[in-house]
Order: C-alpha cells, then sequence, then structure tokens
C-alpha cells in the first residue's frame, strides 16, 4: 500500500486550491492571494533531505517568484489610472512567473535543483495560473509583447538546449521552447491552448515519470547498460513526441497552432516557430541516435508491472495513429 506523506498531501492540496483562486477570482488581487498561496504552497515541497541542492532551488524559486507578485500587485494598484502601461506591466510580471523568455533565467538552475516529481509540478501546475491570468490582459498593446515573447521563448528555448548534458535542464529549456507556443495559442483562442497544455503535460509528465524511474539524470545515462532497450526505445518515442515530430501525439497541437496562426498570416511568428521546433528536435535526435546505436553488453530485465508501464507511456504517444486505425475498424 502507497503511504502519502500528510505534509505532502496538505501542500499538494493546498497548492491546487491556490491555483483555481488565482484562475476562477473577479478581481486582480484575489488572484495575488492565489499565486502566493499557490507560491507558499510548492516552496516546502521542494524540500528533500536526499537532495542537498533543494534548499538553494527553493530559495532561488521563492525571490524570483516574490518579485513577481510585487510587480503584480504594485501595476494591478494603478489598473485605473493607467490602463494600457499597467496591463504590459502585469504582463510581464505573469511572464517572469511561468518562466517565458526573455525572463526565463531562473527556470533551468532551479529544475537542476529538484526531483523529477518536482520537476512535474514546474512544468506543469505552475505555469496554469499565470497563463490564465494572461488572457485577461490580452488587448492590442500586449499582443506585440506576447508574440515578441513567444518567438524569443521559442527560439531560445531550442539553442539553450543544444550544449546541456543534463537532463533535467535538457527538460526545462524544453519548457521554455513550448512556452513560445503556448503564448501563441493564448493569443489565438482558449480551446487551442488548453488542448495544447493538456497534452504538453501528459508527454511532459510521462517522461519525468520515466526518468525518475529509471534515474535518469545525465546524457551518458542514456546510454549505459542500467536499463534495458524497451526503456531506451520508449523514453526516445516520448522526446520525439515531446519535440513536436509527427505522428506522434504531441505534433497534432503544434499543428492546430501551424493551422491558425497561418490562417491569421503571421508568416514571421509561424515561421520562427516551426524553425526553432526543429532546432529542439536536432538535439532529441542526437541523443536518441548515440544511445541506440550503442550496443550494451548487458541489458537489466524489466519486471511485468514496470514492461506495462512501458508500453502504456509508448502508446500514449502513439495516439495519433491508433486513433485513425480504431475509426477504420469500426466502420
Amino acid at each position: 500500500m502507497l503511504l502519502i506523506n500528510p505534509s505532502t498531501l496538505l501542500f499538494s492540496s493546498t497548492l491546487i486550491t491556490g491555483m483555481i483562486i488565482a484562475i476562477s477570482s473577479p478581481s486582480w488581487f484575489t488572484s495575488w492571494i492565489g499565486l502566493e498561496l499557490n507560491l507558499l504552497s510548492f516552496i516546502p515541497l521542494i524540500f528533500s533531505k536526499q537532495n542537498t541542492f533543494s534548499s538553494e532551488a527553493a530559495l532561488k524559486y521563492f525571490l524570483v517568484q516574490a518579485m513577481g507578485s510585487a510587480v503584480l500587485l504594485a501595476a494591478a494598484s494603478t489598473l485605473l489610472i493607467m490602463t494600457n502601461s499597467s496591463k504590459v506591466i502585469i504582463l510581464s510580471a505573469l511572464l517572469l512567473k511561468m518562466g517565458a523568455a526573455p525572463l526565463h533565467f531562473w527556470l533551468p538552475p532551479i529544475m537542476q535543483g529538484i526531483s523529477w516529481s518536482r520537476c512535474i509540478i514546474l512544468m506543469t501546475i505552475q505555469k496554469i495560473a499565470p497563463m490564465a491570468m494572461v488572457t485577461y490582459t490580452l488587448s492590442p498593446s500586449t499582443l506585440l509583447i506576447i508574440s515578441s515573447s513567444s518567438m524569443i521563448s521559442a527560439i531560445l528555448g531550442g539553442l539553450g538546449g543544444l550544449n546541456q548534458t543534463m537532463m533535467r535542464k535538457i527538460m526545462a529549456y524544453s519548457s521554455i521552447s513550448h512556452m513560445g507556443w503556448l503564448l501563441a495559442a493564448i493569443s489565438l483562442n482558449s480551446t487551442i491552448w488548453m488542448n495544447y497544455l493538456l497534452i504538453y503535460s501528459i508527454i511532459s509528465a510521462s517522461l519525468a515519470i520515466m526518468m525518475d524511474q529509471n534515474q535518469l539524470f545525465h546524457i551518458k545515462q542514456l546510454m549505459s547498460v542500467s536499463y534495458s532497450q524497451v526503456s531506451k526505445i520508449t523514453v526516445f518515442l516520448s522526446l520525439f513526441s515531446l519535440g513536436g515530430l509527427p505522428p506522434f501525439l504531441g505534433f497534432l497541437p503544434k499543428l492546430s497552432v501551424i493551422k491558425e496562426l497561418t490562417a491569421q498570416t503571421s508568416i514571421l511568428w509561424v515561421s520562427v516557430l516551426t524553425m526553432s521546433a526543429l532546432i529542439t528536435l536536432f538535439f532529441y535526435t542526437r541523443i536518441s541516435i548515440t544511445a541506440l546505436t550503442l550496443k550494451s553488453p548487458k541489458m537489466l530485465t524489466l519486471s511485468s508491472s514496470q514492461s506495462q508501464k512501458m508500453a502504456l507511456f509508448s502508446l500514449i504517444n502513439l495516439t495519433p495513429i491508433l486513433y485513425p486505425l480504431a475509426v477504420m475498424i469500426q466502420f
């Protein structure tokens, strides 16, 4: 029976509660309260006795998020006096809190200092409230900032991951790159944004779970004999899906964003996003080819439960292939 630490359960519930308050509140002040509750709930979850870098990561995260919250509260108080300028400042604070470029400097070192399970929360749940609040600031004056941040995030996220060897930093720069696509989806409509966030959360969480189960933290460990060939293939299928390679699951939300941006004749925007996706796919492919072409002399066998989990993660990423087959069988 799996026992959950009561303090972990408490802080996880208040973290979700803070996110819901921030999204559903009718005023900026209440949204700020929700963000602060979310922040103060995540700080204790970062701490770990097994990880000596967790306290440093928690301090960095608190300082950055507190600065973003202070700027947000100061700008919200002047919203009635100068509407456009206040919205721009609020948007900048939200970009800082979600880790979008050019305010992304804090995300890679913090992700490097926390466990894989906390990385999942930081990459998915912690981004929901700021992104939902960005939709409240949409206006012609803020659209230019959103588009600029989207393109810069896509470029820096792709280039930043090229010279990285630590898997958590690679996932951090991948998250920054996906923030560019998510900001583009936010500017289009809420359906595309929610679908993209849901699919990205599923893929990144499944990949982080596999990394955690196999204790993978460095690229060299992907080429080691400590885990089986089945695990290798499943990890790399998830990496390709995260990069948006067709016909995997991660390609579908990117295709919808490309389609809508093309329909709105935002050619520069969609070109930058597409080229940056090729850069991320490059370093994913470089990792995959190196690890898969080196034959290990000895492989550990997986238990039946681990094999079932790996098969499930593979099927999740192959959903776009399985769905048309299911429709053909049905008819």
